[in-house]
């Protein structure tokens, strides 16, 4: 089933259980990729591909993630609490996301493959490892631990 179809189809079932925040919220998905698909159609692209889906819903997990901190920070729990509900709905659309030991590895086979020893190398990582974890993992985890490793 296609995203599209998913968010569809998960639209009807929040509408049928009077669940405001999931309808809010997946209403708010469905707007972003309908806006990204309108802003694709002069380039000749009618749909999103699955990895641009993906980047929209990063985007929109990261734009949560971050008011969720400015209201923790604030102190407004009220708020902060409606930023987690509607985080937890996105990242259900979104792949699952690897564990730390699975990025360990993935990063660890990059930096022998890439022959990285340094900090400099940084890039010769970094590049390669964001393409293979786009979407499964944060990219702030991925940059401290190759960071870690290359002695930075």
């Amino acid at each position: 089933m296609s995203l599209k179809d998913r968010i569809s189809t998960d639209l009807k079932a929040a509408m049928k259980a009077k669940d405001k925040v999931r309808l809010e919220t997946i209403r708010s998905i469905k707007k972003v990729i309908l806006e990204k698909e309108t802003s694709l159609r002069p380039s000749g692209q009618a749909e999103l591909s699955e990895e641009q889906e993906i980047d929209v819903l990063n985007q929109l997990a990261k734009q949560r993630k971050d008011a969720l901190e400015q209201y923790q920070q604030a102190g407004r729990e009220d708020l902060a609490a409606s930023e987690a509900q509607e985080l937890a709905i996105i990242q259900e659309y979104l792949p699952a996301q690897l564990s730390d030991a699975e990025v360990e590895a993935i990063v660890d086979n990059l930096i022998a493959s890439t022959g990285a020893s340094s900090p400099k190398d940084m890039g010769k990582v970094m590049g390669p490892a964001m393409k293979q974890l786009k979407g499964r993992t944060d990219g702030a985890k991925v940059q401290a631990m190759v960071k870690a490793k290359l002695g930075g």
